[in-house]
Order: C-alpha cells, then sequence, then structure tokens
C-alpha cells in the first residue's frame, strides 16, 4: 500500500514558500510510490490536531501558479516541540496521526526553529519505532540557516529592499535642499545582518545610498554613528541609513526590544527605525523621515528573484527525491559552485549539522568601521537577486487563483 506525505509550512512566510510547496506536491504527483500528499493546516499544530488538506484536490494549473502566491497557502505557525524526553505525548500523538492517514513521509519548510522540530520528528523511527522519514526543507528571509549557501525567500527579500532604498533614496535626494536630510528604513534580521547588507545592492557607484548600514554582528556605537551621519549630509546633502531590527547597544540588549516573546521565547523586535530617527532628531537637529518594511519585505512576490524562485521550487523537489531515496533527517541545501558565472547544484545535508546553528555575517563581508559591507559581500549577494518573476495581472493588480482547501475527515478524538 502506497504511504502518504505530510507537508507543512513553518515560521515566518516568504514570497517564493508557496513555489516549494507545489514543486513538492507536482514532484510527488509523478512518484508511484507516494500516494496522496496533505498538508497540515497553520504547520506543526495542524499535524497535531489532524487538520489536513488534501491537495489531491487542487488542479495541477493551480499548483504550479503557487509560484506567484506569497504568504503559506496552508498556514503557518510559530510552535515549538520540545524534547522527546520532555514531551513525548505530542510525538505519541503524531504517531497516531500518521498511522490513521497511513503517513510515511513528513516534509517541514521552515528556517532554524523548523529545522530543530524536524531533526527531532525524524527521530521518531529510532526512538519510538514508526517508520517515518523526516524531511526539512529551508526557507526564511533571513538567511541564516547553517551550511546551505542561501536560504529561499532571501534572494526575493534582498530584491525587495534593494529596490525600495534605490526608489526611496532618489525621493529624498530630491527633497534634500529644504526638507528631509536623512532617511532611514528598518529591515529584519534578529541576529545576522543579511537583509540589511543586501540594500547595498542598490548602489550603481562609489558613495551611493545606502550610505550607512547598521547589522546586528556590529555593537552600535552611537557617536560613531551620528558622526558619520553629519558628515554624509555635510558632503552629499541628504544620508539614508539601513538598520537591522537585531542592532544592540553595548551592554548587548536590542535597540528595539519589547517585553514580548513569541512562542520559540524570542523577544519580539521593531522599532528601532524610529529610535534612531528620534536620535537623529535630538542630537543632530536634522529632519528625517522612517520607514519599517516589515511583511512588505517578504511577501512581495511582486518583485520575486527569478533565481531565488528556482531556488525554491529546487528544494521542493528534491526533498521527494530524498524521500524515495530512503533519506531521513537530512535537508536539500543550495550548494555554490566555484565558476565564473553563478551556478548552483542542490544537495542533502544531515539535520544535525543545521538545527539550532545560525550563519552570521562573515567579517570579511563587513567594511572597518562596521556601518557598510565590502564588495566581497555584495559578489555573494548580486547573483541572488537575478531575473524577475513578474506574476499574471488582472484589474491592475496580481491575479491569484483561487483554492479549495479541501479538510481531511478526522479520525481521531480532539488534542488537547
Amino acid at each position: 500500500m502506497k504511504k502518504n506525505a505530510l507537508y507543512a509550512q513553518s515560521g515566518g512566510v516568504t514570497a517564493v514558500i508557496n513555489a516549494t510547496a507545489g514543486a513538492l506536491i507536482l514532484e510527488a504527483k509523478k512518484s508511484n510510490k507516494i500516494g496522496k500528499v496533505f498538508a497540515a493546516k497553520n504547520g506543526i499544530l495542524g499535524a497535531l490536531r489532524e487538520d489536513l488538506i488534501d491537495t489531491s484536490k487542487e488542479s495541477n494549473n493551480s499548483l504550479l501558479s503557487l509560484r506567484y502566491r506569497p504568504g503559506g497557502i496552508f498556514g503557518s505557525c510559530r510552535f515549538k516541540l520540545k524534547d522527546l524526553e520532555t514531551s513525548e505525548k505530542e510525538y505519541r500523538r503524531l504517531i497516531e496521526v500518521f498511522k490513521a492517514h497511513n503517513i510515511g513521509y513528513f516534509f517541514y519548510n521552515g528556517g532554524n526553529d523548523s529545522a530543530d522540530t524536524a531533526f527531532k520528528v525524524s527521530q521518531i523511527s529510532k526512538k519510538l519505532k514508526y517508520p517515518i522519514q523526516c524531511i526539512a526543507i529551508p526557507k526564511t528571509v533571513d538567511n541564516d540557516l547553517a551550511i546551505t549557501d542561501c536560504c529561499p525567500g532571501f534572494g526575493s527579500a534582498a530584491k525587495y529592499i534593494a529596490t525600495s532604498i534605490q526608489e526611496a533614496s532618489l525621493d529624498v535626494q530630491s527633497m534634500s535642499e529644504t526638507s528631509t536630510k536623512v532617511f532611514i528604513m528598518e529591515v529584519m534580521g534578529r541576529h545576522a545582518g543579511w537583509m540589511a547588507a543586501s540594500s547595498a545592492l542598490a548602489r550603481k557607484n562609489k558613495g551611493d545610498a545606502p550610505h550607512i548600514i547598521l547589522l546586528p554582528e556590529i555593537t552600535f556605537n552611537q557617536k560613531e554613528f551620528l558622526s558619520l551621519v553629519k558628515k554624509t549630509v555635510s558632503d552629499k546633502g541628504f544620508c539614508v541609513v539601513v538598520v537591522s531590527e537585531g542592532v544592540k547597544n553595548s551592554k548587548g540588549k536590542f535597540l528595539s526590544e519589547s517585553n514580548t516573546k513569541d512562542a520559540f521565547g524570542h523577544a519580539q523586535l521593531g522599532g528601532v527605525a524610529p529610535y534612531i530617527a528620534e536620535l537623529i532628531s535630538t542630537k543632530l537637529k536634522l529632519k528625517n523621515h522612517w520607514a519599517v518594511s516589515d511583511y512588505l519585505q517578504r511577501s512581495a512576490s511582486h518583485i520575486a528573484s527569478k533565481v531565488d524562485l528556482a531556488h525554491a521550487e529546487a528544494v521542493g523537489s528534491h526533498a521527494i527525491k530524498y524521500a524515495l531515496a530512503g533519506m531521513n533527517g537530512v535537508m536539500p541545501i543550495i550548494v555554490r559552485t566555484k565558476s565564473s558565472k553563478y551556478k548552483w547544484k542542490i544537495e542533502p545535508a544531515p539535520l544535525s549539522k543545521i538545527a539550532n546553528l545560525e550563519k552570521k555575517l562573515p567579517k570579511s563581508f563587513i567594511t572597518k568601521n562596521g556601518m557598510g559591507v565590502t564588495a566581497k559581500a555584495l559578489d555573494y549577494l548580486n547573483p541572488l537577486i537575478q531575473g524577475e518573476s513578474n506574476p499574471p495581472f488582472k484589474n491592475g493588480i496580481p491575479d491569484l487563483k483561487e483554492f479549495k482547501l479541501v479538510p481531511v475527515q478526522k479520525k481521531l478524538t480532539t488534542w488537547r
């Protein structure tokens, strides 16, 4: 009897995570070893609650159209599975759901915390004697997963950030004589500055905006920062600053940290741009404006990178291939091959070397003053934003297909 597969999306979504889902489901349809592909509604919570969606009810054309749809078509969540030793009930419940629906393959599409969850689930076979193959699939705009050259979702976010900074910089420059002198844009990035660094791709010539990039890897130095802002305004007439939400002060505290924490215990961030703006207003008396790109930077499928989209679809289809090859506890990663032109391939990597690890900007990517990025960083970043993948438009906005999202009939008692 063919085993069914279960796919779930986890954590913050991206402009291309649905492309991964579509590629995975379509690849599974080619196999004579996989029955149906179910999707868990709202990530691992859907698996625990037995809230499953039957993807076989969707047409191939609809599945192909997922490459243009931002967000998570099946819903996502931030929910941390504890260790098997301390929370065996949750794992026993997963096994009950797997058994009830003849599931032999589990695919978890997410970032760092999701890799940890997938690694734990992959151990069910050995520790709880249930035959399940678990494959984690990379996704995160933060680009901070270990081993993989880059993460699907990042290239499109980087393209949005660079484009937005280029456009906003021209706006500020045109008004700087009698109005705004400084523009601050806040981007995501808790501990790793990949997204902030990508703003430098907006530069065509040396000295172009953004003029200052504040990274989580570098402790914020207020005196040096204000001095550089003042000098830039004096030299160029205006200054554009990109700041990562994860920038910290000398005491190791986030400049924008709130008292709210998410399911993984991470402090909720956001609000460093107005903090920097107030600093500039108070200390330098310069008129400024600020913006927080927030969800816009990770959902802008209308300006998705074609390379990023290809990455997203490749990891989805390879996840199926790895499962059919008998692999468990691995992740399909992107490997950049050594050549004069940008080339890449997909290879499997063990989750034991990915889960709970974080890839930050290397020192060679950061300028000596800590407020910019080097040519080496641009060489790495530039290929990831290449190409456009424009969605079809109707009545002036993207034409997104409707989905049936047919629920699978439940067979078990309600969880919790």
